[in-house]
């Protein structure tokens, strides 16, 4: 027999509940079919609450949803206790289920169901529990502890879900009478509450039922109205698992049949719905923000799934009410969202707040009850919007603001932001004041001059936005506004503006003019870029092509105006870069393309218009280039072309801004075509007397690139005897080699990839008298180092007057330059240089042309002294340092100078002039020594040569540094494990006058010194060293004067390191009073062995004694009391082997534990470690709860004193 409880939540002890009076049995056989005993299960639907009565008198509770298996020996139902008002009654339908309903008595009846006859219904008891009918589940069960005994955590509870498939719940609610709603008295809310206590300290937590104050008055959703309780038996069966089987129908006891079957049966429909919509879960909450909260719940159970659905078959739609309060659980609570989806965002919540959400489902016209309520905190955020501060005095030079802190929504306001545009009034804002105070003075104003500020928060989540932007006037008479200033020139990267005086300026005034200018690219703030008293200025190093905004402001003494009125003005556009090399395809015999990108750089113009230039051949010369194209697009076809023919193109790209240079030309050559005939070689210039100039014209067909071979047949050669002189693409060449007075003959042909083309007629031609024959070479006599004489002989020989001498001179061939033309036979060259050797030639000249040079002759030109000295110099150090004499900038001064040009001879050596002394080297650096410190000394160096000593070269005033800073010595001020503090003074005569650097240097493996600091401090610490070893120091001081010596080695030796904390040791209860406690393991340190000291507090000593040492992790206590307080912890302590010293950490946490009685070992582990968790506070937990509130209560005296004040 199944039974189904529907309770309502408002339960007035003892009336309103489940009662059962009767003694019940440990372990009851059980029978199935028709026997005496059956098992009944009540199943409490999710927010209601059902209450038994034990033995000695307590009450039991047990929170909907859950299923409790209970026995019946005799197979009755046992008494249903109902408050007055209502009745119950038993029913047994058509399928032999019987229901007991619990419904008021006056009104409310169930449509399908009258009125019962009796209030109570008297069943042969007895009625308990069986724990064989407990379905499997995570939750611990706990046995009966004595016979006729069963303890009130035997009850099971779990989420409902159908027992047989064709079983299907009801539940329905009613609306009660009006006394019947009202909530129980204070007293009677009291003595449930205090019934309900004892309850839960004798019942152990579970985790699939509540058992506390939910068992008195608890909401369940449905506001005044009362649910109905409904209770089913079929009879008997085994089917789903359960024992019994099935009996025959049964008629209705306790209420007269009913006719109307069609109403019954939906009223039973909507009651098995709504009890299937009462199973719904409380919502989850997740991505918590501040002002917001995804909300999301599990989809209703269908009622098709415990056997029976809808007549069509369809799915039933569902749809949910989203319910939201922020007043408590208890509290009131508004429709947020309705609708089928099965979650929501909310939206424009209160930050640090507590909400609590639940929500229901409605299917078929059918509303289930709300869900158990969900609570969240919404995050803390930034703090509200400030109010605008306000003015609380004003003078000519200053403005007092105060302002309200706003709601700082969760978190606690740490500082505040006060901003100023400094009077300029162009939206930018300046941080004026950040900290703690509510008001703050701002000085330096200018008088009647406007400023505008504004205020933000701050706490720990970040800043507030600013509040509304107020503007205050300081006193004082309002300036004159200054005029706006003037463009007169504007450049790609400068302007030229100019303004006017003001006239409110008395004649002897003179004012200094302020020009500032924004820059949209860098912000919207203005920037200064002139301070002066001149009227006009020039702005520079501006973008091109870019509009800058400038204003004006004058100031004196007295007065400052206010900024003028904008100007608004550009730079001009710079000229644009060239385009990219063109690139030429689709070649054809009489056109191809011509394609480019743009410039890396448009110079600012934007769109830029190309200019595409074209020019036959190779040539480059500015008259033979020619337009081919002008436009903004990036290609063109350039058609109308010669075949066979070489084009150079370029590009160049125009704008705004002017014309770009032109690209490097490209060439292109159209294809070629086959060559035709040639007209013959012609003679533009006469012949010479060895070489003749010959030219043709291109063959009549296209203009190709074609190949000409030049034919010449001699004075003496045969008809067919003919000899190649030309061959290439030029038409026009020039035969050399020929004898004077000869006749030749010429003949030119075409070719190309396609072949040779016919030969053109021959062209005679005779060559002409000659010039004169090559001069004899001249005579150099040297005169001096810087003169020659150059002398020659006519020459005769040629036949013909000679008209003129043409005399070349130079250091080599090639330098060979036109020194002399004239008829004289001799020259002086002068302006030569020393040692060095010249060369030279002779022409000679007639009316028929010039001879060919003479012989170069040689000569070279005699030594001299050296020059003068030049590029004397100070090194900072010595070029090569000598370890046996070592280099002090305070007694040595490292010279080093060009070498001179020498005049023919090598240099011998140097002579230095040190005032009145002389030294010499023989190199061009030396050092000299044994000065004196900080002195000043005059300095000259001149060369020597075989041939004498040249001049001194100017004078250089140097002067020595002063004496290098000694060595401090060098201390250990502290020692640590891993850490050593060194600290140093100052040793020697006298105090530095200038500001010491200390270079403090360790030797590191390798036993070399590196630098570990550098600076001016006299204390260094020394970090991530490795204990109990020894490093070397050493250190060094610098200033202006140099570097001095090195201290002598220090060595410092580190301590060893203690053992670390341990954590909490861990306390294991075993066998009788017998624990066993365990601790963490410390490997040893760097070889020493590490031993444990475990420590006990129990009872009521007020001192720990220790009960262990060792180096074991584990020791067990003995002959511990029960149900005693006991505190354990343990060090480690670490045996040195070198030095026998024993180190010791600092204790661990203390662990508190209590040995408990327990009727198993397993149990009794659960006991100290459930005592364990529900003790109170630590000693220390305590002390840090007593220094907080110590801590709070101060600042908050300090808060209201900052009020008061």
């Amino acid at each position: 027999m199944y039974v189904t409880m529907m309770m309502t939540d408002h339960m007035l002890e003892p009336l309103l509940q489940l009662n059962v009076e009767v003694p019940m049995m440990h372990h009851a056989p059980m029978m199935n079919g028709d026997a005496t005993q059956q098992v009944i299960l009540v199943q409490v639907n999710p927010g209601e609450t059902f209450t038994i009565r034990r033995e000695d008198g307590t009450l039991q509770c047990i929170q909907g949803p859950a299923e409790v298996p209970m026995m019946s020996p005799n197979g009755s139902i046992p008494p249903i206790h109902v408050p007055p008002g209502y009745i119950s009654q038993v029913l047994e339908d058509n399928t032999g289920v019987w229901r007991v309903v619990v419904t008021p008595h006056s009104e409310c009846y169930p449509p399908s169901y009258s009125p019962a006859l009796s209030p109570t219904h008297h069943l042969p008891p007895p009625y308990m529990t069986h724990p064989h009918f407990i379905p499997t589940s995570p939750a611990a069960y706990y046995p009966p502890a004595s016979h006729g005994d069963v303890g009130p955590h035997q009850y099971y509870q779990h989420r409902l879900a159908p027992i047989y498939p064709e079983e299907i719940l009801y539940n329905m609610t009613f609306l009660g009478r009006e006394e019947h709603c009202k909530p129980p008295p204070k007293k009677l809310k009291e003595r449930i509450g205090e019934r309900q206590g004892l309850s839960r300290v004798t019942t152990p937590p579970s985790s699939t039922y509540k058992s506390g104050p939910q068992c008195s008055a608890t909401p369940n959703g449905y506001g005044k109205g009362h649910a109905s309780a409904v209770a089913t038996s079929p009879g008997g069966g085994a089917s789903g698992g359960s024992p019994g089987t099935k009996r025959a129908e049964r008629k209705a006891r306790g209420s007269p049949k009913h006719t109307d079957g069609e109403q019954q049966e939906s009223d039973l429909d909507s009651r098995r719905e709504q009890d299937v919509l009462s199973g719904i879960d409380k919502p989850q909450v997740s991505k918590i923000q501040a002002r917001s909260a995804l909300v999301s719940w599990a989809r209703a159970p269908r009622a098709g799934a415990s056997g029976r659905g809808q007549a069509d078959g369809a799915p039933p739609t569902c749809s949910y009410e989203l319910l939201l309060a922020d007043k408590g659980s208890d509290g009131k609570y508004r429709v947020v969202y309705s609708g089928e989806e099965l979650q929501y965002t909310l939206t424009d919540l209160r930050p640090a707040t507590d909400y609590h959400v639940r929500v229901s489902a409605a299917c078929n016209s059918v509303k289930g009850p709300d869900s158990e309520a969900r609570t969240f905190t919404t995050h803390s955020a930034p703090p509200d919007i400030p109010l605008p501060p306000r003015l609380s005095h004003r003078t000519k030079s200053s403005l007092t603001l105060q302002w309200k802190p706003p709601v700082d929504n969760g978190s606690k306001i740490t500082s505040y932001i006060l901003e100023w545009d400094e009077g300029k009034k162009n939206g930018v804002f300046r941080e004026c004041y950040f900290g703690h105070q509510r008001h703050f003075k701002v000085m330096r104003l200018c008088p009647a001059v406007g400023y505008t500020f504004r205020v933000a928060a701050l706490n720990d989540i970040g800043p507030s936005r600013f509040s509304t932007e107020m503007v205050f006037h300081t006193t004082g008479s309002l300036p004159q506004m200054s005029v706006a200033p003037r463009l007169l020139r504007a450049g790609p990267s400068w302007l030229v503006l100019e303004w006017t005086r003001p006239s409110s300026c008395s004649p002897e005034e003179e004012p200094v003019y302020m020009l500032e200018m924004q820059d949209e690219s860098k912000g919207a703030e203005f920037h200064t870029v002139y301070s002066g008293t001149e009227l006009s200025s020039k702005v520079e190093d501006l973008s091109r092509s870019t509009q800058y905004k400038f204003r004006l402001s004058a100031c004196s003494a007295g007065w400052r105006s206010a900024p003028s009125s904008v100007l608004v003005c550009r730079t001009g556009a710079d000229r644009p870069g060239p385009p990219t090399a063109p690139a030429i395809s689709d070649v054809t015999p009489h056109s191809f393309r011509v394609t480019w990108d743009p410039p890396q750089d448009d110079g600012g113009c934007g769109d830029s218009t190309y200019l595409l230039e074209k020019s036959e051949g190779t040539s480059e010369a500015i008259g033979q280039w020619e337009v081919a194209y002008r436009g903004p697009l990036r290609e063109h076809v350039c058609d109308g072309l010669r075949a066979a023919t070489l084009y150079s193109v370029r590009v160049s790209a125009i704008g705004t801004g002017g014309h770009s240079q032109s690209t490097e030309s490209v060439l292109a050559c159209t294809l070629s075509l086959p060559p035709g005939p040639c007209h013959p070689p012609t003679i533009q210039v006469p012949a010479k007397h060895r070489e003749v100039n010959l030219q043709w014209e291109a063959c009549d067909g296209e203009n190709e690139s074609l190949l000409y071979s030049v034919e010449m047949r001699g004075p003496e050669q045969e008809e067919d005897d003919v000899t190649q002189v030309y061959h290439g693409t030029q038409t026009e060449c020039t035969v050399a080699s020929l004898l004077p007075g000869a006749t030749y003959r010429f003949r030119v042909c075409a070719a190309n990839d396609a072949g040779n083309g016919p030969y053109s007629d021959f062209l005679e031609v005779t060559t002409a008298a000659g010039p004169p024959g090559q001069c004899a070479a001249p005579v150099v006599s040297l005169t001096s180092h810087t003169c020659a004489v150059v002398s020659w002989e006519a020459d005769r020989s040629s036949g013909a007057d000679i008209s003129g001498y043409r005399l070349s001179w130079g250091q080599d061939q090639d330098s060979l330059e036109l020194v002399y033309s004239g008829t004289d036979t001799s020259y002086e060259v002068s302006d030569l240089e020393a040692a060095v050797s010249f060369c030279c030639r002779l022409q000679a000249v007639n009316q028929v042309g010039a001879s060919p040079y003479s012989e170069p002759v040689w000569c070279r030109t005699p030594a001299a002294p050296p020059d003068a000295v030049a590029g004397l110099r100070v090194r900072e150090a010595a070029p090569s340092p000598d370890r046996s004499e070592p280099f002090s900038p305070s007694t040595c001064l490292a010279l080093a100078w060009d070498e001179p040009r020498c005049n023919g001879q090598e240099i011998s050596h140097y002579t230095i002039a040190v005032g009145d002394d002389h030294v010499a080297s023989s190199t061009t650096c030396h050092v000299i020594r044994e000065l004196q410190p900080d002195t000043e000394y005059s300095v000259q160096v001149r060369a020597e040569n075989a041939a004498g000593a040249g001049p001194f070269g100017p004078c250089l005033r140097v002067r020595t540094r002063p004496l290098p800073p000694p060595a401090p010595r060098l201390e250990c001020a502290a020692v640590g494990p891993q850490s050593l503090r060194l600290r140093w003074g100052e040793s020697g005569k006298g105090p530095l006058t200038n500001q010491v650097t200390y270079i403090l240097q360790m030797e590191d493996r390798n036993q070399r010194f590196v630098p570990i600091y550098r600076g001016p401090s006299r204390t260094y610490r020394v970090q991530r060293l490795s204990e109990s070893s020894r490093y070397t120091f050493r250190i060094q001081a610098v200033s202006e004067a140099g570097e001095g010596l090195f201290s002598e080695t220090c060595s410092f030796s580190t301590t060893k390191s203690v053992p670390p904390t341990l954590k909490a040791p861990r306390v294991a209860q075993l066998e009788g009073n017998t624990c066993e406690v365990t601790w963490e393991n410390v490997p040893p340190m760097r070889g020493d062995r590490i031993s444990y000291v475990l420590q006990v507090l129990g009872g009521r000593e007020s001192e720990y004694r220790q009960v262990y040492k060792g180096e074991d992790t584990t020791f067990q206590l003995s002959g511990l009391q029960w149900n005693s307080d006991y505190r354990i912890r343990v060090l480690a302590c670490r045996r040195c082997l070198d030095t026998s010293q024993e180190l010791c950490g600092s204790f661990s946490p203390s662990t508190y534990f209590s040995p408990r009685r327990s009727p198993s070992a397993s149990a009794g582990g659960a006991a100290v470690a459930g005592a364990a968790s529900t003790r109170g506070l630590t000693d220390e937990q305590f002390a840090s709860l007593i220094v907080l509130g110590v801590a709070s209560f101060s600042i908050f005296i300090a808060y209201l004193l900052q009020l008061l004040i």
